[in-house]
């Protein structure tokens, strides 16, 4: 039996293209994300500042202690968090989830705080807090709904359940421990202003790892798209493959969160985006998902310093602006598919 779509050999040359498209424009927002800001470079001085080794001019400070670290975490952040919501949709088996909504970026960040309280700094500390916290608010959805006992609408809506209270959670660390965390306002909304390559190295490290498990997984990712019964009857232990996609999942939902905050809806929009374009076979959704996530993340995040010159607004806050709409015509259009949220 083919587990792929019917039309995957028309739409491969499609896909290929819009993936050597995606990389292109991940490169010129790359370019354009280092370039542009309060003090614009020309390309000829971002050329020549970049081959600069020991630069101390101003702009050489710019380029690589500021814009450098914010554009390569606006890439690992939107990748992650794409593709994680890429794979929540296909495990989870329902168009809605993505790691905001039903609770794995706060599951994620109340452990990132919970540790910051309670726990000496350390490098890696904030990376396994937020893995540990993303896997677990993952499994309490997944467990929730497992054995098709559960609607796809009560599904998500047991992750916003989760979500609530992982956010009640975070409130009542930071009133207790108002120093349990620095720049909480801005980890809680989502910003990039604080990165650094140091703060950036291990999580990167788990995010590329992420995306490689996620590539190896898009096969048995296709075939429990096909329904929990189609799947089990073509050989799948579907409940171990379940916990192990929503592990890689958590890994990169997690690892975004330690460094980025609560960016949301990138793992709605992007999945979304993408699938619309060159469907819905994973072995290409995924690449294609990290490529534009990580275009999507770098153009909010200058868009969201460079708008209200001299000011700067949080990109989670440009993302919840995009977002929340794009949600509220979802669950329109699934009422009125019939049967969009019947069973899982």
């Amino acid at each position: 039996m083919n587990i792929y779509p019917k039309s995957f050999m028309e739409t491969n040359h499609k896909s290929w293209v819009f993936l050597a498209l995606s990389a292109v424009l991940l490169m010129i927002s790359m370019g354009a994300g280092m370039c542009l800001g309060a003090n614009p470079m020309s390309v000829s001085l971002f050329l020549e500042t970049l081959m600069q080794k020991h630069g101390k001019d101003s702009f050489y400070q710019i380029l690589f202690a500021v814009r450098l670290p914010r554009v390569l975490g606006g890439l690992f952040a939107g990748s992650g968090l794409a593709v994680s919501g890429t794979i929540l949709q296909s495990v989870l088996h329902n168009p809605l989830a993505s790691p905001n909504i039903i609770g794995v970026n706060a599951g994620a960040g109340f452990c990132v705080l919970l540790a910051s309280a309670l726990l000496p700094p350390s490098m890696y500390l904030l990376s396994v807090s937020a893995f540990t916290g993303a896997l677990a608010a993952s499994m309490v959805v997944l467990l929730s709904g497992a054995g098709g006992q559960m609607s796809r609408l009560y599904l998500v809506l047991a992750g916003v359940v989760i979500n609530t209270i992982f956010s009640a959670g975070m409130n009542t660390i930071l009133i207790l421990y108002p120093d349990a965390y620095v720049g909480a306002g801005n980890f809680l909304i989502g910003g990039l202003s604080s990165v650094t390559i140091k703060t950036l190295a291990c999580p990167a490290v788990l995010i590329l790892l992420g995306l490689f498990l996620a590539l190896a997984c898009s096969g048995g990712l296709n075939l429990l798209s096909l329904g929990t019964d189609c799947a089990r009857s073509l050989g799948m232990n579907v409940l171990q493959k379940r916990c192990l996609y929503v592990a890689v999942a958590a890994i990169l939902a997690g690892s975004a969160v330690s460094f980025a905050g609560l960016i949301g809806f990138v793992g709605l929009l992007v999945p979304h985006g993408v699938k619309l374009i060159i469907g819905s076979d994973n072995r290409f959704v995924i690449p294609a998902s990290a490529l534009t996530g990580g275009m999507f993340v770098i153009l909010c995040d200058l868009l969201s310093r460079t708008l209200f010159l001299p000011y700067e607004l949080p990109v989670g806050l440009l993302m919840s602006f995009l977002g929340s709409p794009f949600f509220l015509f979802l669950i329109w259009k699934g009422k009125r598919k019939e049967g969009l949220y019947d069973g899982v």
